[in-house]
Parts: C-alpha cells; structure tokens; sequence
C-alpha cells in the first residue's frame, strides 16, 4: 500500500512539473500567421492583434478548416467574416448575446427558428431586401414628446372674465 501511495505521489510530481515546465502558448499575432492563415482571415486583420486569444484560436480553427470547405462553403465563411469585421464591438458583442440567447432555447423553439430562416433564404433577393428594407432607415430620434394635456376641446368663443372656464382632466 505504502509503494502505491509513494508511486502515486512520484507520478502526480512529475506530471506537475511538466505541466509546470510548459510553456503557455499565445496565439501569433498577424505577423506571424502563414500567408494562407493571412490570406483567408485577411477581413480580420485590421482587428487581429486586438482580438483576445480566445477568439483568435476560434479564426484559428476556422482558416484550419477552410482548405477542407467547399467552395460555396469558402464563399460563405468569406462573407460572415466581412460582416463580422464591419461591426463595432458594441454589435459584436449583442450579437454574441443573441447567440447565447438562441443556444438556451428549446429545441422544438430551435427547430421553428431555423425553418423560419430556411424559408427566409428561399425567398427572391428582392424580396429579401423589402422585409429588410424597414429595418435600414434611420431610427426615429429618441426624444420625449411631452404628453398632450387631454382631450382637445373644440375652439369655441373665448370665455369672458366673468364666467370661469371649462376644467379639463
């Protein structure tokens, strides 16, 4: 018994000091990235060295894939990756917020979204563009309209000094 136990003490020892002696390994900044890993991230590369290392492994993990993808699939993750780029920290962030929101769902509540967006994707680029088309303009200004004092009354002859003036809620 005494020999299992010193065993295992040596084993987790040396275990631990290897884990130990391991380098923790960043991820590459731009510069360091392959001309492929450059060429097929290159919508992120203004952003790639502000990105945390978490985030860059994921790119990492898709441009490994990439080569692998057909060629639709390739134009597609070109795409997602333009848009992705295009938006502030702020929309990436509600839109990671939305993913996370969707991962929660049902998935019978998953299923009826994905048809939804399966039909969305059937329909004509025009049409596409018309149900996205009041999402675009300009969002009304945020301010406070001041509530209406009430019903309108309408103008009648102005009330005389002597006779006191109808109240109003």
């Amino acid at each position: 018994m005494a020999k299992a136990l010193l065993a295992l003490a040596l084993w987790l020892c040396i275990s631990l000091s290897v884990l130990a002696d391991t380098p923790s390994k960043k991820p590459p900044t731009w510069g360091e990235l392959n001309s492929e890993q450059q060429q097929i991230l290159a919508p992120l590369a203004a952003d790639w060295d502000k990105l945390d290392p978490v985030r860059k492994r994921k790119w990492l993990g898709i441009a490994k894939r990439y080569p692998k993808m057909k060629p639709d699939e390739q134009m597609r993750a070109q795409r997602r990756m333009q848009a992705w780029a295009k938006l502030t920290p702020k929309e990436r962030e509600a839109a990671r917020e939305r993913y996370k929101k969707m991962e929660k769902l049902p998935p019978e509540k998953k299923q009826g979204l994905k048809q939804k967006w399966e039909e969305y994707n059937r329909l004509p680029e025009g049409e596409r563009q018309n149900l996205a088309a009041p999402q675009r303009k300009s969002p009304v200004p945020k301010t406070k309209i001041a509530p209406s004092p009430g019903p309108a009354t309408p103008p009648g002859p102005p009330a005389s000094p002597a006779t006191p003036a109808p109240a109003t809620r």
